[in-house]
């Protein structure tokens, strides 16, 4: 029988709770996760994406609280780097199409075990990844085959806040959350 706990965004299945709580590394998708997928071309070839405040306090929270981030993304872009890196994620890894290599390589380079790694996805890019790890995310608005096969799909769209709704649930569920620390940048 599965036994619902109260979080925050809602009810989570206590099966989804107990997995977040043994998380080390977050692992994440960017276009689609971090952003809302979208990709904004200006007529001389610059390329622009919005990011929330609200994933980027949860990530600077997270990794305050103990837990690693790492991004994998099949896009390769500047503007990434940027974020990532003012987000003192330490794991950039961009231009892959075939994710579930990088992922297999930061879980050996962190001495990790897959049951100890989230990974949260929008596509079916992300399906591998999703489904090698302890804890599988689908953002709100995923594909629905995305959805059908993670372990969870967060309350928040992707580009909205879902990255810091896996990051508090993640905190909540290690009793850290109380102490998140960071900066809405």
């Amino acid at each position: 029988m599965t036994i619902m706990i109260d979080t925050l965004y809602g009810d989570v299945a206590d099966t989804v709770y107990e997995a977040a709580k043994q998380i080390k590394l977050l692992v994440c998708d960017v276009d689609g996760v971090f952003s809302d997928g979208r990709i904004y071309l200006g007529n001389d070839g610059e390329e622009l994406k919005a990011f929330h405040t609200k994933d980027g306090f949860g990530v600077k929270a997270l990794i305050s609280s103990g837990v690693e981030v790492a991004i994998i993304t099949g896009r390769t872009s500047n503007i990434v780097k940027n974020r990532m890196t003012a987000l003192n994620v330490s794991h950039i890894v961009q231009g892959q199409e075939n994710k579930l290599p990088s992922l297999y390589k930061l879980i050996a380079d962190l001495e990790l075990q897959p049951e100890q790694v989230a990974y949260i996805g929008d596509d079916m890019a992300d399906l591998p990844c999703i489904e090698a790890v302890g804890l599988g995310v689908a953002v709100n608005d995923a594909h629905p085959f995305v959805i059908k096969n993670a372990n969870y799909q967060t309350f928040t769209r992707g580009g909205f806040g879902a990255v810091r709704e896996l990051c508090d649930l993640i905190m909540q569920s290690q009793g850290t959350l109380a102490d998140a620390k960071g900066a809405s940048i």
